[in-house]
């Protein structure tokens, strides 16, 4: 009803403008007249003037009233809009509250089972902890095979940062390198994170659906050709790639590159990005000839926007060196990892844990061709550097655990009791060889000792390597309990002398 009056309003304002520019014009004719004629009356003039001005205040007023019901108008279609909007959003927060709710429901229930897990799983430890001693050496071929080099194991790729990436990704570097050069919008960071939280759980059934649901918002506001299209497309194809459906991943990559390209340039570092994921996903499948241009790809355009000596520039080596190692291109394999190594003492410093990881890589790629002398060479670098940051420069009674192995080896014929793991047992704590990366490396260095026939240096590293896990498992896991007994802690020191007196004799049995 009152639409339909302030419409008829407007429909009479416009007809009385019409009226009046009638009146204006036959007064302008009047005013003519009488300006023109013979007898000047004076009167009739003033008379003229005065509705002249009347009527123009009326044409005024009638304008004012038609701009004033169009700018109504407008107003009223953006409260329309606006309530739409809001309507919406409280669809969305009443999901997410259920989503919330359910969430929480699942929380209590693994808390609940967060201790018999822990015990079972030391259990297992401690049964590994015996097989590990009572296995009979496996011949040289099988221990090769054993060592497998999965392209990007400890580079994952940018987006992954975003299972940190490609295994599943773990969320912070998925969240942190899903974008390189590229700024997220905040509203895509949210559902960003949602669906990394999803994913993570391996609730796939929300997380996809949520992914696909984001797209075609997307893609009806900006259109495909857009950025943020292109960033949905590489978080939903990081999903896909979880779920193994490699070819619907690459489909996604594919199509996120083509627009980034469009979009951001050929050498945008996001495009750096998206090539270096694809050729990962590639490189999962087997098809390391495939990834390799798009790896290189990816290194020329980061030297050139970054710079030939920048840390991801390194990264994108270490990858590109994994691809060609699988390959057997040991040359070019070799030369991308020193430079990378390069690249990272010189900006990140030598003690920096990608120049030990790179260590790691190198020395793989020298066991592939039979270079055991060189690897074990890098596998000790690793180490005595860790020893010489808690404990300084080496001497005669400050040994790093190599070199306390190799005497044992030595002296194992001379003395069948060797200095007691008592003596060094706790440089792993103190040396933070309970880093992945460190870790890795004794182990390694015990398999080479190994294939040499030196067990009982391989015997001492290989301990060392798994004490330092199991002591890193029972630190977190007193960390999470308040107020543990002083006679819990000595309890524990002394069943680890124990441990190490019973490990001994099992040795020199």
């Amino acid at each position: 009803m009152t639409q339909m009056a302030q419409e008829e309003i407007v429909s009479n304002t416009k007809t009385v403008m019409q009226g009046l520019e009638a009146l204006r014009v036959e007064h302008m004719t009047l005013m003519n007249n009488l300006a023109e004629g013979s007898k000047n009356d004076p009167d009739k003039m003033e008379i003229v003037k005065r509705n002249m001005e009347n009527i123009e205040l009326g044409l005024s007023e009638a304008q004012v009233i038609v701009m004033l019901f169009a700018h109504l108008q407008n107003i009223e279609a953006e409260k329309q809009k606006l309530r739409t909007q809001v309507k919406r959003l409280c669809q969305e927060n009443v999901w997410l509250r259920d989503e919330l709710a359910i969430t929480q429901q699942k929380l209590q229930a693994s808390e609940q089972s967060v201790a018999q897990l822990e015990e079972e799983k030391k259990h297992l430890e401690f049964m590994a902890s015996v097989k590990k001693y009572d296995e009979i050496q496996e011949n040289e071929d099988n221990l090769e095979k054993s060592r497998t080099d999965p392209v990007v194991e400890l580079f994952p790729e940018d987006e992954a940062e975003e299972r940190n990436n490609m295994s599943p990704t773990p969320p912070n570097q998925f969240a942190n390198h899903a974008n390189a050069g590229y700024e997220i919008p905040a509203r895509l960071r949210t559902l960003h994170n949602l669906v990394i939280q999803y994913a993570s759980q391996g609730r796939y059934e929300v997380a996809v659906p949520l992914c696909k649901q984001a797209l075609e918002d997307l893609e009806k506001t900006s259109g495909h050709d857009h950025p943020d299209v292109a960033t949905m497309l590489n978080i939903l194809a990081l999903v896909y790639r979880d779920q193994n459906k490699y070819k619907e991943a690459a489909n996604l990559l594919n199509d996120a590159l083509t627009i980034r390209e469009k979009t951001l340039g050929e050498n945008h570092p996001a495009v750096a990005a998206t090539l270096n994921n694809l050729a990962v996903l590639y490189g999962k499948r087997g098809k390391y000839k495939d990834a390799e241009p798009l790896c290189k790809r990816a290194l020329e355009i980061r030297e050139n926007v970054l710079g030939k000596s920048h840390p991801d520039v390194a990264k994108q080596l270490n990858n590109l060196a994994l691809l060609c190692q699988n390959q057997a291109k040991y040359e070019e394999v070799e030369m991308y990892y020193k430079r990378a190594l390069e690249i990272y003492e010189m900006k990140l410093g030598g003690d920096d844990p990608n120049v030990a990881k790179t260590l790691n890589n190198l020395a793989s790629c020298y066991l592939k061709q039979g270079k055991y002398k060189e690897a074990e060479m890098l596998y000790k670098e690793v180490l005595t550097r860790a020893h010489e940051r808690e404990f300084g420069a080496i001497n005669g009674e400050n040994k790093p655990i190599w070199q306390v192995a190799e005497e044992r080896e030595e002296n194992k014929l001379k003395n069948r009791e060797n200095t007691p793991y008592g003596e060094y047992g706790g440089w792993h704590k103190a040396a933070k060889v309970d880093s992945p990366t460190v870790t890795t490396t004794l182990k390694n260095l015990g398999a080479l000792y190994r294939r040499q026939g030196k067990y009982e240096a391989a015997d001492t590293l290989e301990d060392c390597a798994l004490r330092s896990k199991k002591e890193a498992l029972d630190l977190v896991k007193q960390s999470k309990v308040l107020g543990v007994a002083d006679d819990n802690k000595r309890q524990k020191s002394g069943n680890s002398k124990e441990d190490n007196e019973d490990h001994n004799k099992r040795v020199h049995k």
